[in-house]
């Protein structure tokens, strides 16, 4: 595959990230940090994002299986999450923390189990796509900016 292919198929896989609902501006201003003294800056934040998340998800996760479930302090771990989810720009997960949190006032666990399976749906499908994004525009050198 040409250059000029893997770019265009770099910038389809961007714009579908963002037509898809994905992602938001934020995304976009954090690419315009991004420099030839580092050119791999987004993809570096994205990859921070994902290994923090890990332990933010482990505590819900637990939290959701204690019972009673307390509803203050998994609305609070979802608050870091969804901060952590804002400063990359995850669109579609933010806006699932904020239903959980919903949820949570509410003390409906049902709600908050729904909502948590849905972000992970949406976490983990995020992720793929950015990682193929970042393949095709890192690997070739396309770089948005």
């Amino acid at each position: 595959m040409d250059k000029t292919k893997l770019r265009q198929q770099a910038l389809f896989i961007r714009t579908s990230l963002f037509d898809q609902g994905f992602l938001d501006e934020q995304f976009i201003q954090l690419e315009e940090l991004q420099d030839d003294v580092n050119p791999n800056f987004v993809e570096e934040i994205v990859t921070l994002f994902y290994s923090d998340s890990v332990r933010l998800i482990y505590n819900i996760e637990r939290g959701l299986m204690s019972n009673p479930p307390n509803f203050t302090k998994l609305d609070d771990f979802m608050h870091q999450f969804k901060g952590s989810c804002s400063s990359i720009g995850a669109k579609k997960v933010k806006t699932e923390c904020s239903r959980f949190s919903e949820y949570c006032a509410a003390e409906n666990f049902e709600g908050c189990f729904m909502t948590f399976q849905q972000i992970n749906v949406e976490y983990t499908t995020l992720k793929k796509k950015l990682q193929t994004y970042f393949q095709v525009s890192i690997t070739f050198n396309v770089i948005f900016w």
